[in-house]
């Protein structure tokens, strides 16, 4: 079999794997575009996800499910919370930990980051039907489980740059 067709046949369009790897580029640019109008970077939009998620949890252990060093996560955070999206406070068990929360106004940007998502989502998958956006949100996570990857956690979080986004002028 020759898997070098001039007809357009799938060896040159790519296999699964390459078209995971093409739309997962393209999805990533997107989303970041639309959330640069929140001033948000996407490990920002994570972090405040996870957060809602598991409030209270320590910076080392937000660092350690990221996969990021706990040095790069500190000034990661401080970012978040200069802006007062992000709280720390004392953790009550250990003092000598923090415990990251949403702070109200990080509430009120989820809520906006939320929006941004679902319009992402939809924009993505309108060329589906309901049926085949399930299907492939389900194939999609079995491969994700498959290759070990944790829930919810891009992976890009571990060569996290830390700057926020040019704001649009």
């Amino acid at each position: 079999m020759n898997s070098s067709h001039e007809d357009g046949s799938p060896a040159l369009r790519g296999g699964a794997a390459f078209l995971l790897a093409q739309l997962g580029a393209h999805a990533a640019q997107l989303f970041a575009e639309r959330i640069a109008a929140l001033d948000l970077t996407p490990a920002q939009a994570g972090l405040l996800r996870l957060l809602a998620q598991t409030p209270g949890r320590s910076q080392r252990e937000l660092a350690d499910d990221l996969g990021m060093p706990p040095s790069r996560f500190v000034s990661f955070a401080d970012d978040l919370e200069e802006r007062g999206l992000i709280e720390r406070r004392r953790n009550s068990n250990d003092r000598r930990l923090y415990a990251l929360h949403l702070s109200e106004r990080g509430l009120e940007m989820l809520a906006r980051l939320r929006e941004a998502g679902a319009a992402h989502e939809q924009h993505l998958c309108q060329a589906l039907s309901p049926d085949e956006h399930q299907q492939l949100t389900g194939l999609l996570r079995r491969l994700a489980e498959q290759q070990g990857l944790t829930p919810g956690v891009h992976p890009g979080y571990r060569s996290l740059r830390t700057e926020r986004p040019a704001r649009n002028r």
